[in-house]
């Protein structure tokens, strides 16, 4: 099979350097008319049926990579003197490890050893448009290609530069661990050739990538090249950065749901505290700076502040929960052919990352320099701008690693808040939310419900329908830029623009007949964001339960019924693959069951098998200081994502959305009660902890089935929460309605709203396990 070739550039540049250039019009037309011909005609469902799905022909992945491949010739490899390459990713490292992948795809196209590059971290760069936005799981979907488009450029620009220090034929030429060997046992190294392959202006080039039978990185299972750094606390992040003068600053938050100040009574006396250096009104609150960060507690506990009521006063679960009812669109006439219908709630659910919110910032002199974990720079460093009164090009904005994400650092209001807070005292920030301003003042998955109907006759499924309202998903991050931010922002615009989301990430991997989903969101009082999987989790697992219920009245195995109604031969081969190394329909005692599901998104399929011990010796077994309740024994997960780059890291993502599965089906959520939410630490947000993790644990990463790699870093939480969900159900013969499933138990006495956070525990060891 020949190498593709493909077209790039060599920028002019003291050393080698070079990118892509990627044509997209020829794709976007393609899918664009297939798109139209889905909402023509839509596609075949079981008996010919229509089902308009469109993520058949185009799907968010396919949307956001177009969006990227304009501007892909900004972004470059570079080859040093010292012999290793460089490489800025316009994407944030989160925890996912695209540090490391992207790193192997450049290692595999110049044959240099993955050590020897060198992958950081973009600063916003608002000329990339569309192309600086981590989410989707799409970061190796649009750049797989640019990326080893740009390296292969620059190894076949070596090569040239080789043979004339060599005096040899390019062909007779080939690079190994970063040297190029010539005959006669000549060499030279990468290094010494980074300036005589650079150009003195910019230049077309093209490029020849590796077939996937010459991969040597791509595709093997590799560690993090960051691992050893963050295991030892080398690693920097956003608070460990030595900003001369950015002293600890935190804010003192309203009691409620974006709540605003009064009046402070006593802003002088706590300016006086010990430690303090300044204490400020600004629009979150009421901010202090102080030499220590728990100089900045004890002044945050001091203050005395009378507040303004916030946007969603005297709301409580229940009564959301009644507005979504009311919101909820039209199942349509009853079907004259039996039913299964049922409604599902899913609570509120915080994104649990591991690093605080935090930023820092320094603002002085008409200029604006901020430091944080950022997915979405390009539009932070704009908003950031607009609010300071400066021109962006006086804004810099660093993106720095960041401990965890799960959507939450989509929205920059840290951020924001520093550079506010820092222009207004003149002097550097380094803010820090409280654990409690997270829970309650943060971001959260928005409370929804989701009602289900399905028809069936004989062994027929004959239509499907759901219907999805929740709470608006705030979607203002838009693609990453000022433009669709500010349109998903607009009356009208932003249900559009949820809906457009929502449609393009959503698919029916059954053949089940004539098949609608419509999405409605109402209250926009809450700060909500796209939390890991955004809408899938709640979407998929109402879906499998229902399937389940199907199954049953159709007298079929849940397996089995899932299998024959497949219309993908990828998705059935993940279920067969869990179906088998799970031992599904293995004996089990009484309070113990298995479940299964299937989930299809990002180019990739996913299914997963648990086993859950629901039996009152599990439930009741006493943990001090946790929650325990039914604990998930056994889990499987296959994963195609169509081509592995680093398998070792696909397998982490699976085994952390099981995590994220396993917690939204069974502790895991906020509790709302006038107007604020009850959680104020990790103490009583009930994420899955190691006694609720399964003893046994196996990801099966499937074979390539695709010359492309699809999204991983969300897939598995959908298939997760759903396979629980089902076992569950299957363990105690009653289906859950209700997510997660002890929601309505509050396990934990809250803490006071004021002051907004709680004292600083001293007795730790005496919690220890």
């Amino acid at each position: 099979m020949r190498r593709r070739q493909l077209l790039g550039y060599v920028l002019a540049a003291p050393t080698l350097v070079a990118a892509a250039e990627l044509a997209p019009a020829k794709e976007a037309a393609a899918m664009g008319a297939a798109a139209k011909d889905v909402a023509a005609n839509g596609v075949a469902g079981a008996g010919g049926l229509p089902s308009l799905d469109i993520t058949e022909v185009v799907d968010l992945n396919d949307a956001l990579s177009l969006a990227a491949a304009p501007t892909s010739a900004l972004i470059t490899v570079q080859v040093n003197k010292d012999g290793t390459v460089s490489f800025a990713l316009p994407r944030a490292e989160v925890g996912q490890g695209i540090t490391t992948s992207t790193a192997m795809l450049i290692a595999e196209e110049m044959d240099v050893p993955l050590d020897r590059v060198h992958v950081t971290l973009a600063d916003a760069r608002p000329e990339l448009l569309f192309n600086q936005l981590t989410g989707a799981s799409n970061t190796t979907i649009a750049t797989y290609t640019p990326v080893r488009v740009a390296a292969a450029i620059a190894r076949g620009r070596l090569l040239d530069a080789a043979a004339l220090e060599l005096d040899a034929l390019v062909d007779e030429l080939k690079v190994k661990a970063g040297v190029v060997l010539g005959p006669a046992g000549k060499s030279i190294g990468i290094g010494e050739l980074a300036e005589k392959a650079a150009a003195a202006t910019t230049q077309k080039a093209t490029a020849r990538l590796k077939n996937a039978d010459e991969f040597t990185v791509i595709g093997t299972p590799q560690g993090r090249v960051d691992a050893r750094a963050a295991v030892t606390g080398a690693k920097k992040f956003a608070m460990d950065l030595a900003v001369p003068d950015a002293l600890p600053t935190m804010v003192c938050r309203a009691p409620t749901i974006n709540g605003k100040v009064g009046s402070v009574a006593n802003l002088d006396a706590v300016r006086a505290m010990p430690g303090v250096t300044d204490a400020v009104v600004v629009s979150t609150g009421v901010a202090v700076r102080a030499r220590t960060f728990g100089q900045c507690i004890d002044a945050v506990r001091a203050l005395d502040v009378s507040w303004r009521g916030g946007t969603a006063e005297g709301k409580s679960d229940d009564t959301v929960l009644a507005e979504l009812k009311k919101a909820e669109p039209s199942m349509g006439l009853p079907s004259l052919s039996r039913t299964v219908e049922e409604r599902f709630t899913f609570h509120f659910r915080g994104n649990s990352a591991l690093e605080p919110n935090c930023a820092i910032a320094d603002v002085r002199s008409g200029k604006a320099e901020i430091w944080g974990g950022l997915k979405s720079p390009i539009v932070a460093k704009q908003t950031i701008a607009a609010r300071l009164g400066l021109p962006v090009g006086a804004v810099t904005v660093h993106v720095t690693e960041s401990g965890g994400s799960f959507g939450r650092k989509l929205f920059f209001d840290a951020a924001l808040e520093a550079a506010e807070i820092s222009q207004k005292l003149g002097k550097p920030v380094r803010l820090m939310w409280h654990r409690a301003d997270d829970a309650r003042q943060g971001r959260a998955h928005p409370m929804a419900t989701s009602r289900v109907r399905a028809a069936y006759s004989g062994d027929k499924v004959l239509s499907f329908k759901q219907r999805h309202t929740s709470v608006s998903t705030d979607l203002t991050m838009g693609f990453g830029e000022a433009l669709t931010s500010v349109a998903a922002k607009l009356p009208v615009v932003d249900l559009a623009f949820s809906e457009t989301f929502f449609q393009l990430s959503q698919s029916m991997p059954y053949e089940f007949g004539a098949y609608s989903r419509i999405l409605n969101e109402t209250d926009k009082g809450f700060n909500t964001g796209s939390m890991r999987n955004v809408y899938s989790p709640d979407v998929t697992c109402a879906r499998e339960l229902i399937v389940d219920r199907l199954a049953a009245k159709m007298g079929k195995d849940p397996l089995a019924f899932r299998r024959d109604f497949l219309h993908d031969e990828r998705a059935r081969a993940v279920l067969d693959k869990v179906a088998e190394a799970g031992q599904w329909g293995r004996s089990l005692p009484e309070g113990v069951a298995q479940g299964v599901a299937v989930h299809t998104e990002y180019h990739a399929v996913n299914a997963v098998l648990v086993e859950i011990d629901c039996r009152p010796e599990t439930v009741d077994r006493p943990i001090r200081d946790g929650v325990t309740g039914p604990r998930v024994t056994k889990a499987v997960c296959a994963v195609d994502v169509g081509l592995a780059v680093n398998p070792r890291g696909l397998e982490a993502q699976m085994m952390g959305c099981l995590m994220d599965g396993i917690a939204q089906t069974l502790t895991s959520s906020l509790h709302l009660k006038d107007g604020h939410f009850l959680e104020a630490s990790w103490d009583n947000y009930l994420y899955t902890r190691q006694w609720n993790t399964p003893p046994e644990l196996d990801v099966i990463v499937m074979p390539n089935t695709s010359e492309k790699p699809g999204g991983a870093g969300e897939l598995g939480v959908a298939a997760s929460m759903a396979a629980v969900a089902c076992a569950y159900a299957r363990a105690t013969g009653t289906m859950p309605t209700t997510f997660p499933i002890n929601h309505d138990t509050l396990s934990f006495t809250p803490k006071p709203t004021v002051p907004p956070v709680p004292q600083s525990p001293t007795d730790g060891r005496d919690h220890a396990i």
